[in-house]
């Protein structure tokens, strides 16, 4: 495994917290300490999500084009730790709402820029563990959802919202301190003579690649809504409390570590493809058993699907992207995250439909959706690398029938 891996799960750890002590108690930040309604708390949701999607794109095609990707984690990094400062100390609204649509939106990038430098490395050095690498470093996130939100719990219980951005802006700084010193420049990806000719094209998106990222961002909606319909669930239907979701959501995490890890080196023996969609298969467990669930204990249980859903989606779906782009990890990267906020933005509209008939509907809808997002993956068929088919699904990207 590279040398790098290291010193790059600790970039991955100091800007997984610094995500976790901010992300779960965005809503509560907006609304006691900004003084936010809830059309401004939308508002703010959907500018966040849409403006993270735009600005990672355009990095990601630029990371691909240039030996820069190093620059750009310092970048990120910094954009993180500006970002956080700022929102420790802003509670003008609108000024804030500037800041995410800008300066956040910028270190959104750290995340998809990581993966992409770690997918580079690692191909350069071993690819036949370039998937198990990702996966790894995927698990560093799990551990940071761990512990991110009950550290965030602690700053707000002998301090206020000062403290945990305060706390994210020196992680964030940590984060660029560490890919300074620790990890070296790598040279740009790889283009064939023809790129090389006309630099100016962007290696072309497989057009099955556009269903594959449907499907994703299908099972992300899930993710998303889930979240955040899980805990008035437990209050409102099953007679449990926010103690209890916060259980269950440190219950799924801790499950999440060593299933990533263990399909990390699955993944070195059998193709991505058959292990994601087992993945998305038990996400429609899941959803099936939380629709039907009659107490709280069902849906403890339940947690078990639920991780082995996200460990073989999130954690082998990257590398699964990034293998049907291989000249453009940044963009491959970059597409594959953007999901999640194109997930979290499709998820509004549904969870004001469960606030209005209950938030039994909300696993309803999952259910649906979840068997919509594997039926899409199923469809969607790449083609298989001759070269070495027992472990790389790739795109053919010769064909003519690519946009």
């Amino acid at each position: 495994m590279s040398r790098r891996l290291l010193p790059l799960g600790l970039v991955f750890l100091t800007s997984g917290v610094a995500t976790a002590v901010v992300g779960p108690f965005l809503g509560l930040f907006l609304s006691t300490a900004v003084h936010a309604d809830p059309i401004q708390t939308t508002l703010f949701m959907v500018v966040a999500a849409v403006s993270g999607v735009t600005v990672s794109s355009y990095i990601g095609r630029i990371s691909d084009r240039w030996p820069i990707r190093r620059t750009l984690l310092i970048a990120a990094a910094l954009a993180g730790f500006a970002a956080s400062g700022l929102t420790a100390f802003i509670r003008d609204y609108w000024v804030l709402l500037a800041v995410t649509a800008t300066v956040t939106a910028a270190a959104g990038a750290l995340y998809p820029q990581s993966f992409a430098y770690a997918r580079q490395a690692l191909q350069n050095e071993d690819p036949k563990h370039a998937a198990m690498g990702i996966s790894t470093l995927r698990t560093v996130f799990s551990v940071a959802w761990v512990g991110g939100p009950s550290l965030a719990a602690f700053l707000l219980d002998v301090g206020d919202f000062r403290h945990v951005y305060g706390t994210a802006a020196i992680l964030y700084l940590l984060a660029a301190l560490g890919t300074a010193k620790f990890l070296p420049a790598l040279d740009a990806p790889a283009r064939e003579p023809r790129e090389t000719a006309e630099p100016e094209k962007a290696e072309r998106v497989p057009r099955i690649l556009w269903l594959i990222l449907a499907g994703f961002a299908l099972l992300q909606t899930t993710m998303n809504l889930s979240g955040q319909a899980l805990p008035l669930y437990l209050s409102t239907e099953l007679g449990g409390t926010v103690r209890d979701a916060g259980l269950l959501f440190g219950l799924c995490a801790f499950l999440e570590i060593p299933l990533m890890l263990a399909f990390g080196m699955l993944s070195t023996r059998i193709p991505l493809r058959p292990i994601i969609l087992a993945g998305a298969l038990c996400s429609v467990a899941y959803y099936l058993v939380a629709f039907t669930a009659s107490s709280v204990w069902v849906l403890a249980v339940g947690q078990i699907l639920n991780a082995l859903f996200i460990a073989a989606t999130s954690g082998l779906g990257i590398s699964y992207v990034q293998d049907m782009m291989p000249r453009s990890p940044g963009r491959a990267t970059t597409m594959f995250t953007n999901c999640f906020p194109i997930g979290l933005v499709m998820a509004a509209p549904l969870f004001g439909l469960a606030q209005e008939y209950g938030f039994r509907l909300a696993f309803g809808l999952n259910l649906g959706l979840s068997a919509l997002g594997l039926l899409l993956l199923v469809l969607a068929r790449p083609r298989v690398t001759p070269m070495n088919p027992a472990v790389r699904p790739v795109a053919d990207v010769s064909r003519p029938t690519e946009g």
